[in-house]
């Protein structure tokens, strides 16, 4: 039972059978003139325009990528590096992906100053405090649309239509919202906007960058010029034809797997907070993307817990993919509020549309078991129980005393 949607998805059977072809029949080099390179041109071009069209973008404004981290290094050094004579301050959140944070931790090296919003216990950007964080020398404001660990869906609109007043350009990062939830890049009011392809369904080492017409880049990879002189070097052909089409059926069963998977989540942290003692959902439970859902469990240690649900054939989570192998606390949920020990208390479970309810039962019944388990061998958990009924037991001679 695979919970781990926001680590990777798996490609499905459509998306397979139309990149078949172009490994086998149209393999050409789409920069070449002749038939072979022409017909792995028409469907490069053909997946461009189901991108676009998913997002309410021109096929003229998306870039081909190897994926979301290169799609987030392209725009967030291309758009500091191209306007570093007007100013050098970027404004991003605290609970960003590790290619956002660590491409901004790379520019502050190099001279640039850069501002993390806080997200609070919701795990939501403020709007007051972008606008205090905005200075004259602000030329980037870069902000996930929704964030892998806990879900939580950023005010993009609304930061892109400050930023669009202050003549910013505005980043976010929407690889965990694509083919989730609505995205359009003229209502979110965004310059640029990063996909990934491995998240809805389609293979692993591609993605697109949106670009709006008129947004100016600087190069930062340089070759071949292809992808108009951002991502150079040959094309993947496959790949990007896989993630047009992952692009295309998301777009035709977007309203129908939100209102599915909404209906899963719902029922999945009911059944575990209900029958799991001291289990707390981890940031914002209204604006949260469908299907994902963080929990923290008293108690006991997360790792723990997903190696017990491994051994029930569930596959889920601690956190982010890309951190998962850190010994550290997620700093997503330390932005939180939450200690040390509640952060490793905490599980990540993210539902597909190939989930059903009957594995959503199953998973409940699994997680309650496998906690009280951990807790059982817990020498802490079973002190603090032990203290707890020490301390029932007098409250309750208090009362006995009293009457």
């Amino acid at each position: 039972m695979y919970m781990d949607h926001a680590a990777t998805s798996p490609v499905r059977k459509e998306v397979v059978e139309a990149i078949e072809p172009y490994f086998t029949e149209f393999y050409g080099n789409p920069s070449t003139i002749y038939k072979v390179g022409r017909e792995a041109k028409k469907g490069l071009e053909n997946a461009r325009e189901n991108v676009a069209k998913l997002i309410g973008a021109k096929a003229d404004e998306i870039i081909f990528t190897s994926g979301g981290t290169e799609s987030d290094n392209i725009a967030i050094k291309g758009i500091a590096l191209k306007n570093k004579d007007k100013g050098n301050h970027i404004i991003t959140s605290s609970i960003e992906h590790p290619a956002v944070l660590e491409t901004c931790r790379y520019l502050e090296k190099n001279g640039f100053e850069v501002t993390y919003l806080p997200v609070y216990q919701e795990g939501i950007v403020r709007i007051d405090d972008l606008k205090e964080a905005i200075t004259d020398k602000t030329i980037l404001i870069t902000v996930m649309h929704v964030n892998s660990e806990i879900g939580t869906i950023q005010p993009i609109a609304e930061i892109g239509k400050i930023a669009k007043e202050k003549n910013i350009k505005f980043h976010t990062d929407a690889v965990q919202s694509i083919g989730k939830i609505p995205v359009n890049v003229d209502k979110l009011n965004v310059d640029l906007l990063s996909i990934s392809a491995h998240k809805i369904y389609g293979p692993k080492g591609v993605g697109a960058l949106f670009v709006r017409k008129g947004t100016r880049l600087e190069t930062v990879l340089h070759g071949g010029g292809q992808e108009k002189n951002l991502s150079s070097g040959t094309e993947n052909v496959p790949g990007a034809v896989g993630l047009g089409k992952a692009c295309e059926l998301a777009g035709k069963e977007l309203e129908k797997n939100m209102k599915y998977l909404a209906k899963l989540r719902d029922r999945l942290v009911e059944g575990i907070t209900t029958n799991v003692d001291e289990a707390y959902v981890n940031g914002d439970t209204d604006k949260k993307v469908p299907g994902t859902t963080n929990l923290h469990f008293v108690g006991i240690e997360g790792e723990g817990l997903v190696l017990l649900l491994d051994g029930k054939n569930i596959a889920a989570a601690t956190g982010s993919a890309c951190s998962s192998k850190k010994l550290e606390a997620s700093y997503v949920l330390k932005a939180l509020g939450l200690d040390d020990v509640h952060c490793h208390g905490s599980l990540r479970l993210t539902l597909g549309s190939e989930n059903t309810e009957e594995e959503v039962e199953y998973v409940i019944e699994s997680i309650k078991e496998a906690v009280a388990r951990l807790r059982s061998m817990s020498s802490i958990w079973n002190e603090r129980e032990s203290k707890m009924k020490d301390l029932e037991d007098k409250n309750r001679c208090k009362t006995c005393s009293l009457e």
